[in-house]
């Protein structure tokens, strides 16, 4: 079966249970009616299912390769390409002045997980781009936006974000990338980069790396850090591609999945560059660039799980052991459970799309904070269904599963990168307990408040499950309180268990909205999230409560080092 488009399941929860009523009647986001967005969803759903899709197994047994020093990317990722950047769909949130759409988040991400879904090696070209794009248009000067925005937005010319090297994993400060001035307003980057994504393309005539590196007066970390555009070419007097810069491809990564992306290890030999934003400033403008990603990988993790749930639906009601095996009871268990993940997990990042939305048409801090409490969450429970959906995707399909002509595996391969790029999910939970607790908890309670509010209202139609989603919220808005009084080496010990509890409480609130506006089916899902899946929080609670003294006395011995 051919994937297809759940552009009617991201359309209802558009309509009935994210705010973006709230976007459109903005005067930002004025363009977004109705009309507008089933045609953009419809038209986007089309090519994803039509054009993309059947480049997904090409892309997977064909990886990209490099050809002495050329990169040939995968068969047919360059028609591919060019229906999604002649669709448009590479600036559809981007900025009118450059050639962007201007439109919402909550489209541009709706866009991206359906892009995802039907061929994710090939949506990460123009996903790091866009996140380029942001990066520019926050911190770059006028005259690189001009140069550079309007190629990237058309993609005639692709972005990529270099930050890890050898030796400077997760640790970004201890980067020994070097940035020497040229006295003419341009610098000397040398250095070498690792899991660069699309780092080379011949599917853009230019490829354009945001570049992480240390000025000579740079101090050590990350407070000495700036960041710089290092093109492959150098824009000529015309702003065409010309000379050729001083980096190259050292070689492509041989990875368990996602093999249509080239994954590049850059060397930068005194490569050209220019500062974008202010020296030493580079994290605040990379951290533009990530915030924007990783809400993007999120919905990465939605759209292979809604693929990978897809396939697996349809072989189980095809295949026939004591008849279809879509009737027996555990088989029927891993399908409604993953349904129901797969519409919490994307309500979640939608939900962080709106707020997104709203924080830019209104300026007002409230949604702000509210984008800024769910941007983790979105990235690490996306991810997270993504993997356990794929995962059960195998499963259902049983020993078959296994075997790679069913393509059940191709998706629990790619997507299993989605939890570790653009930030680990352990670091995105430590975020969550740390950084956006800053505020003493004031986002994540004004959103359980929401939650127990809401709740209550549909105690009429949900009865005692409404109850338990009101609960839930209660016992999660106690744990958070005890959270902040924790040391941050106790909080970051739970931080991967608080941040799957707040997702569960999340997604049954979720759930709640979608049962009370929707019919029998919306019910049933809500029931199998509420009864099944939402009581998990109360283990996850108990091991934030744990804090770190138990895994400190479990000796390197006992782990299993000599």
């Amino acid at each position: 079966m051919p994937y297809r488009a759940p552009v009617d399941q991201i359309k209802f929860i558009l309509d009935n249970v994210v705010p973006f009523d709230k976007v459109a009647a903005t005067d930002d986001f004025a363009e977004a009616s109705g009309d507008m967005v089933d045609a953009i969803l419809t038209e986007a759903g089309r090519m994803a299912a039509e054009v993309l899709a059947p480049l997904n197994v090409a892309g997977d047994q064909n990886p990209a390769r490099l050809e002495n020093g050329v990169l040939r990317s995968s068969p047919g990722f360059d028609k591919g390409f060019a229906a999604i950047a002649e669709g448009g769909w590479i600036g559809l949130s981007a900025d009118p002045e450059h050639g962007g759409a201007g439109l919402p988040q909550s489209l541009n991400m709706s866009v991206a997980e359906m892009i995802a879904g039907a061929c994710l090696s090939l949506q990460l070209n123009p996903l790091l781009t866009q996140g380029q794009i942001e990066a520019l248009e926050h911190h770059a000067t006028d005259e690189m936006k001009a140069l550079y925005l309007p190629k990237l937005i058309s993609g005639e010319w692709n972005g990529t974000m270099n930050l890890t090297e050898p030796g400077a994993g997760s640790d970004v400060g201890a980067l020994k990338t070097k940035a020497e001035p040229n006295g003419d307003g341009s610098y000397s980057i040398t250095g070498q980069k690792i899991f660069i994504t699309w780092g080379d393309s011949d599917v853009n005539e230019n490829t354009c790396h945001a570049v992480l590196a240390r000025l000579p007066d740079g101090v050590k970390g990350t407070k000495g850090i700036s960041l710089f555009m290092v093109p492959k070419f150098l824009p000529d007097e015309n702003g065409k591609p010309g000379q050729a810069n001083s980096l190259k491809v050292v070689s492509l990564e041989h990875k368990m999945g996602i093999h249509g992306s080239p994954t590049c290890v850059m060397s930068y030999e005194g490569a050209k560059g220019w500062l974008i934003g202010k020296e030493h400033g580079g994290m605040a403008a990379m951290f533009t660039m990530m915030n924007a990603a990783r809400l993007g990988v999120g919905v990465q993790g939605v759209g292979v799980a809604e693929a990978a749930l897809q396939k697996a639906t349809e072989y189980a009601a095809e295949r026939e052991q004591f008849g279809p095996i879509i009737r027996h009871a555990d088989v029927r268990r891993m399908l409604a459970v993953s349904r129901a993940e797969v519409f919490a997990a994307r309500a979640i990042c939608l939900a962080c799309a709106t707020a997104l939305d709203l924080a830019n048409a209104t300026g007002e801090d409230e949604w702000s904070a509210r984008a800024a409490l769910l941007t983790p969450i979105a990235k690490a429970y996306g991810t997270d269904v993504g993997c356990r959906v794929a995962d059960a995707g195998v499963q259902v399909h049983g020993g078959m599963g296994y075997i790679e002509e069913t393509g059940a595996s191709q998706y629990l391969r790619d997507v299993r990168i989605t939890p570790i790029y653009e930030g680990t999910n352990g670091i995105q939970a430590m975020d969550l307990v740390g950084r956006k607790m800053m505020d003493g908890g004031a986002a994540a309670q004004a959103l359980l408040d929401e939650i127990q509010d809401e709740a209550r209202g549909h105690s009429q139609t949900f009865g005692a499950r409404a109850e338990a989603v009101w609960t839930a919220a209660q016992t999660l808005s106690e744990a958070t309180a005890k959270l902040l009084e924790m040391d941050m080496n106790d909080r970051n010990a739970g931080a991967v268990p608080y941040l799957s509890a707040f997702a569960l409480v999340l997604g049954a609130h979720y759930h709640l909205k979608a049962g009370a506006a929707g019919g029998e089916d919306e019910k049933a899902l809500a029931r199998i999230f509420i009864d099944r899946l939402l009581p998990r929080h109360e283990a996850d609670l108990a091991e934030v409560m744990a804090g770190v003294a138990d895994l400190e006395a479990v000796s390197d011995a006992a782990l299993g080092l000599a």
